[in-house]
């Protein structure tokens, strides 16, 4: 029995030696998230702002207006390359699910692009044929906007290619160490955030209530500004996703 007592006691120190070191990691974790989050929220309502003033224009950026179909969607599973978290891969997986058969049962075709190992174990079995390619490693040491930035190239070469017409991720986003919030967000073509007035159930301030708008003078011309943005914004809501 002292023995037994004696080995617990060594594998305690152990596992509180481990505890705090996945504490750590957790707070750093957390940190970079939340502190990327207004980053990558004014980046979205600055292309948006952009993207305004040329959204009908003949020859509009792609990545704005799109192909002009819908047929083609890219689902993109962000998820974990292991396990022994929770719900945390399940409910992307569900929520993938759930997009596809939506999809699916509207006659759209549906392809899926996995970020992590346990999305493509958890869809396999149902859109194995469906699946197009499989992005492992991220994140082992740390999320990189490197990292973002191969997986947004991947997108616009396969969209370049004609391989889809609309595309979103799926992610996680975190609230609080035991709760994440299954979040579907259009990359492609660009979808203007809602504003935070109608997502409180507010209207929007129009020009004519307060004065109008100030005017903006582009340079170099909005098409260029957007042809640069674009794919920026794409790696950095991406990257977001990642750090969540």
């Amino acid at each position: 029995l002292k023995v037994r007592i004696n080995s617990v006691k060594s594998t305690q120190k152990i596992t509180s030696a481990m505890k705090m070191v996945a504490a750590a990691k957790l707070r750093r974790a957390q940190e970079s998230a939340e502190a990327a989050r207004p980053y990558a929220e004014k980046m979205e309502r600055m292309v948006a702002d952009v993207g305004e003033s040329i959204g009908g224009i003949e020859g509009a950026p792609p990545l704005l207006v799109g192909t002009g179909s819908t047929q083609t969607h890219l689902i993109v599973a962000c998820t974990a390359d292991r396990g022994l978290c929770g719900g945390f891969n399940g409910t992307i997986i569900r929520e993938v699910r759930t997009l596809a058969h939506n999809l699916k049962r509207d006659g759209k075709i549906v392809r899926i692009l996995c970020v992590g190992r346990k999305g493509r174990d958890g869809l396999k079995r149902q859109f194995e044929a469906d699946i197009v390619e499989t992005i492992e490693g991220i994140g082992r040491r740390g999320v990189e906007f490197a990292d973002a930035q191969k997986v947004a190239e991947t997108l616009t070469t396969m969209f370049d290619a004609s391989g889809f017409d609309v595309c979103t991720i799926v992610f996680n986003r975190f609230q609080s160490a035991m709760t994440q919030i299954p979040t579907a967000q259009q990359l492609i073509p660009f979808a203007a955030p809602e504003a935070e007035e109608e997502k409180n159930g507010e209207t929007a301030p129009k020009a004519t209530d307060e004065g109008p708008f100030p005017i903006f003078i582009f340079e170099p011309e909005e098409q260029d500004i957007l042809s640069e943005l674009l794919p920026r914004n794409i790696g950095v809501q991406i990257f977001q996703a990642l750090l969540e």
